[in-house]
């Protein structure tokens, strides 16, 4: 019985003892793959400062490298342009005046620089010699109509032929032509203005004998004009034609009237250029209700024209006459420079015009140099006005 208990508290004393660290074996295989880690930890870390130092590097040598441009938009030039064109005053309407009968003046109504009415007396002219032959044919009317008169009653009774009827009443309408139109001549012994206006000229006196008709062939009596309003003619150049049109405002000037313009309007136009001046011919009323203009002087027509065929235009120093001719630096797609040939227009002086080459809108580089090759980016910067003239603006080569 001892024995059994004491195999049994020998067996409890000789069962082995829990280990207190890990076995050799564990501490060989997690070692290295720690090392490992933090050695790959290490050159991700160290790859990735390099390669940020590396882009860092690159984006300030970009930035150092790049160049900066000023730029500006071409554009139409649709500013209203300023014509100044001489011209010529002419009377609204303009007459001669001429007697329609021979004989001398009685009697003179007007002068020189009076205002008459339409219809007004200008003077009279006495006709001896067509009173006379109004009194004869007054008699031939007379006559004729009674001889008429009785061979219509005759040719009723069949007494005479219808044949010596006819001629009998010819006669008699002759007659009284005749008689009606020597009593309009007599008429004319009353001259008359024709319209309303100025007398400009008084060529006779009484007493003066005067003859029928007009120009070289007659005798002239009286000028009028009507100089309100005036017109005033004016020669527009073929490259403005096209701008003048009928109700376009005008400002005429005379050199002797220094600081006074006077309204006009365009009325008309000949709607076709003289084939050897190349100019169109254009009317311009001015109202004259203050008589300060006269029919006969020269002046100047301003106009302010809307330029409906704009070219674009540039500012000169954008332009750079190179070996493949005149070229511009524009900006294409990515902000990379490509040199746009042109063909220049007019030179405005600060501007110029361009015909060919470039479209509205398109970025142009101010002051540019050679150093802008083909293709090459920049950065872009608006074009900003100097606030004074000493302010200078940065160009692309400096």
């Amino acid at each position: 019985m001892n024995h059994g208990a004491e195999d049994r508290q020998s067996s409890r004393t000789a069962r082995p003892a829990v280990p207190t660290r890990p076995p050799i074996r564990s501490v060989a295989v997690w070692g290295p793959i720690a090392a490992a880690t933090l050695f790959v930890l290490i050159v991700i870390i160290g790859a990735w400062r390099h390669l940020r130092e590396r882009h860092r590097e690159e984006a300030f040598t970009k930035q150092a490298t790049k160049i900066t441009v000023n730029v500006v938009s071409a554009q139409r030039d649709r500013k209203a342009k300023e014509l100044v064109l001489p011209g010529t005053f002419q009377a609204f309407q303009e007459t001669t005046i001429y007697p329609r009968a021979n004989g001398y003046v009685k009697s003179w109504k007007v002068d020189i620089g009076d205002n008459v009415t339409k219809g007004q007396l200008l003077a009279e002219i006495e006709t001896p010699e067509v009173d006379q032959q109004l009194a004869q044919a007054k008699a031939n009317f007379d006559i004729a109509k009674v001889t008429a008169d009785r061979w219509r009653d005759l040719v009723a009774k069949k007494v005479v032929a219808a044949q010596e009827n006819d001629e009998k009443q010819k006669a008699f309408e002759a007659a009284r032509a005749n008689y009606e139109q020597l009593q309009k001549t007599q008429g004319f012994k009353q001259i008359v203005a024709p319209f309303g206006g100025k007398v400009s000229a008084r060529h006779v006196d009484v007493g003066t004998l005067v003859t029928a008709g007009s120009g070289a062939a007659g005798t002239p009596l009286f000028g009028i004009v009507q100089s309100d309003p005036l017109r005033v003619y004016v020669y527009a150049p073929q490259e403005n034609a096209s701008s003048i049109h009928e109700g376009l405002f005008a400002k005429i000037m005379l050199q002797e009237l220094p600081g006074q313009q006077f309204d006009g309007t365009v009325m008309r136009t000949a709607g076709a250029l003289d084939p050897q001046s190349r100019t169109m011919q254009v009317e311009v009323n001015v109202p004259n209700h203050e008589n300060k203009l006269y029919a006969g002087m020269f002046g100047q027509v301003k106009f302010n024209l809307p330029n409906e065929n704009a070219a674009i235009v540039v500012p000169a120093n954008t332009f750079l006459f190179r070996t493949e001719g005149a070229q511009v630096a524009t900006i294409a797609d990515g902000n990379r420079i490509h040199w746009q040939k042109i063909k220049v227009g007019r030179d405005f002086g600060t501007q110029l015009e361009v015909l060919e080459g470039l479209t509205e809108n398109r970025k142009v580089v101010m002051n540019p140099t050679d150093d802008l090759r083909e293709g090459v980016q920049v950065e872009v910067k608006p074009f900003e006005k100097p606030k004074s003239e000493g302010d200078g603006t940065q160009s692309a080569g400096q």
